[in-house]
């Protein structure tokens, strides 16, 4: 990471002017120190070494190896300003140096840690071991009793571990937050894509609800309009008050089912019970298809608590697409209708004895496809046993559930 992508979090840059501030003040404390006491260290060496050190901070190497060697470049340096010229107040330097090197090495590399961590320990150590030379050698700036250089000493020590704790702990704190916050964006990504994702399957479950209670609502119109043409053609010749009273049925049929096409959108939305209870809708169902059909299917009802109007929506559409499929593709003499309930679920049972089909080779439609659909959306199971000539038994099993208040 490089010194302007650094830079752009608040506590780097604080960390970047506090380097500044600590260089000018060095450098002034070497400007005093060579007018007070010019025969201290190297005042020339030691204001050229900080004009270097300070120069060093303008370009930051982008390779780790290069990190390193810079690294130990400005280490040396400042060996060279502590130990050999002598420069006052040696620890500000290598608070800077700790301050650089947290910057530099704040970048991913899973050395990067302990080689920050080891950098910062060489320079507390350095610091602290020449300011231990210079007080007890006597060739520091103030005049401390020989009584009082360990105790100095000691709060030398302290002070300057606690801000190098300091400025590692900040670091550690900023590559933490910078770390969440590219955690954060990462996922800010994927959940704007599963956002995408949701809308684009609710769209695709929106398309096949319409699809199902087209197929369901219309198409069961269509199919009973189509039954009561073909009864009314038979009769037309042989019983015609019966095929009038079929044609007049059909035409009732088909302004219903043109008002269903020309109010679509409502009619989707609206309620098929009506108000009514299952056991009466499925009554209603079981009437039209003696009517159309002239079989009477036998019809049982082992419910009786309420049940909540998805499941009873449910359980209605799944007998009337039953019903419709017996009409058209059964040729049965015999329906039953059985709905039984459980702790635990919902059985509806429905049984003819058609000719049956292929389970293998179903027929493509909405018919199946939805009454799997309808089911699955309410997490239960629909079973289909046939066989050619063999009848047909639909059992949907859905989990038992009371309208709100029902009693248990």
């Amino acid at each position: 990471m490089n010194l302007a992508s650094s830079a752009r979090s608040s506590p780097v840059r604080l960390l970047l002017r506090l380097e500044w501030l600590l260089l000018g003040l060095a450098a002034i404390v070497q400007i005093v120190v060579s007018i007070v006491n010019p025969n201290l260290g190297l005042p020339l060496l030691n204001l050229l070494g900080l004009m270097l050190f300070a120069a060093m901070r303008w370009r930051f190497p982008e390779w780790w190896s290069s990190k390193l060697l810079y690294t130990a470049a400005e280490f040396g340096l400042l060996l060279l300003l502590t130990f050999v010229s002598e420069i006052p107040l040696p620890s500000l330097l290598y608070i800077v140096l700790t301050i650089r090197n947290c910057v530099l090495l704040s970048d991913r590399n899973p050395l990067a840690g302990k080689v920050r961590n080891a950098i910062a320990l060489l320079a507390f150590l350095a610091c602290l071991l020449s300011q231990s030379m210079r007080l007890w050698s006597g060739r520091i700036p103030l005049h401390i009793p020989p009584a009082q250089i360990g105790i100095v000493w000691i709060g030398f020590a302290i002070a300057f571990g606690l801000v190098f704790l300091f400025l590692q702990l900040l670091v550690d704190a900023i590559l933490a937050e910078r770390k969440g916050q590219e955690q954060l964006a990462a996922a800010n990504i994927q959940l704007r894509q599963y956002a995408l994702r949701i809308e684009e399957l609710a769209t695709v479950q929106e398309r096949n609800r319409i699809a199902r209670d087209i197929h369901d609502s219309l198409g069961h119109s269509l199919t009973v309009f189509n039954i009561h043409i073909g009864a009314a053609l038979r009769l037309l010749h042989t019983d015609p008050p019966e095929a009038e009273a079929l044609l007049l049925e059909v035409k009732q049929l088909g302004s219903q089912a043109l008002q269903q096409v020309r109010q679509s959108v409502t009619l989707l939305r609206a309620d098929p019970l009506q108000g009514r209870s299952l056991p009466e809708a499925i009554s209603s169902l079981v009437t039209e298809f003696h009517k159309t059909t002239g079989i009477l299917p036998a019809f049982s009802d082992r419910i009786c608590k309420p049940l909540e109007h998805e499941l009873n929506l449910t359980l209605f559409r799944l007998v009337q697409e039953s019903l419709t499929n017996i009409s058209k593709h059964a040729a049965a003499t015999e329906v039953s209708i059985c709905l039984d309930r459980s702790p635990a679920a919902i059985t509806l049972t429905i049984q003819d004895n058609g000719i049956g089909f292929d389970p293998h080779h179903r027929p493509t439609g909405f018919g199946l496809q939805g009454m799997q659909e309808r089911t699955l959306a309410l997490g239960g199971k629909l079973n289909i046993t046939t066989a050619p000539n063999c009848g047909c038994q639909i059992q949907a099993i859905l989990p038992s559930r009371h309208t709100p208040g029902s009693p248990s």
